[in-house]
């Protein structure tokens, strides 16, 4: 289990806290879609628990163990994984390579310096792949695929490199429909399939159709926590 306790979190041009005692948790296989307007804070509460930012106050659990103390943020390197928008792959590697040589914080120094990987390695990757609906797509540079394939293929890197949960920031934003409801559904099933743990930025619209549960950002607290389903009137006025 996962939670965030009284998440507090300042910036230097703002007068208070941009987040202010942000609490909730979050259970194996919940795929979260995270909601609010612009400047709400979504963003920021992402790049929080990828411990990208500083906490400026709060607790973070995972198990029990508070991460944020000497040694626990190994842990969130090495089993979540962050996924932004334009999803950093080299253009000029295959989707295998890319899946397989992972970012700097998961791969193995050798591997990194010669590209080198085991046949384990291969077929584990190929079947994240080919489980994921681009197999075709393998051994084609990520320079040639769509925006929603490179999603995937970013999808199937964490994987691969053992991720449980993903944080991911507008991943669908610039897709064509079709294209983002892939991504969301692929990431949706992995919830249910694999108990992965998802926590996405997505529009309003597309978070009630595809997660399990819904939290709504506004003033940098939390005004909506929800199951997934259409939101009323009354919650949405809260945003």
């Amino acid at each position: 289990m996962i939670k965030v306790d009284r998440l507090i979190k300042k910036i230097v041009t703002e007068p208070k806290p941009v987040l202010k005692d942000i609490s909730f948790q979050m259970e194996p296989g919940e795929m979260i879609g995270l909601i609010g307007g612009s400047g709400s804070g979504k963003s920021l509460l992402l790049s929080c628990l990828a411990l990208r930012q500083k906490w400026d106050g709060g607790r973070f659990l995972i198990d029990g163990e508070d991460v944020l103390k000497a040694g626990g943020r190994r842990r969130i390197r090495r089993e979540w994984a962050y996924l932004e928008q334009n999803p950093e792959l080299n253009r000029n590697r295959t989707a295998l390579k890319n899946v397989l040589v992972g970012q700097s914080s998961q791969t193995p120094l050798w591997r990194m310096i010669t590209g080198m990987v085991r046949s384990d390695d291969y077929m584990g990757a190929m079947d994240t792949i080919e489980h994921l609906g681009l197999l075709d797509k393998a051994k084609r540079k990520t320079g040639e695929l769509s925006g929603g394939e490179k999603q995937r293929i970013a999808i199937a890197r964490a994987l691969v490199h053992g991720a449980k949960v993903i944080l991911a920031d507008e991943p669908v934003m610039g897709l064509d429909p079709k294209s983002a409801e892939h991504v969301l559904q692929t990431l949706r099933s992995l919830c249910e399939e694999e108990r992965l743990t998802v926590i996405a930025v997505i529009p309003l619209e597309l978070a009630e159709k595809y997660c399990t549960r819904i939290l709504g950002l506004a003033g940098g607290e939390i005004a909506v926590d929800v199951t997934g389903r259409r939101l009323t009137h009354g919650e949405k006025s809260r945003l």
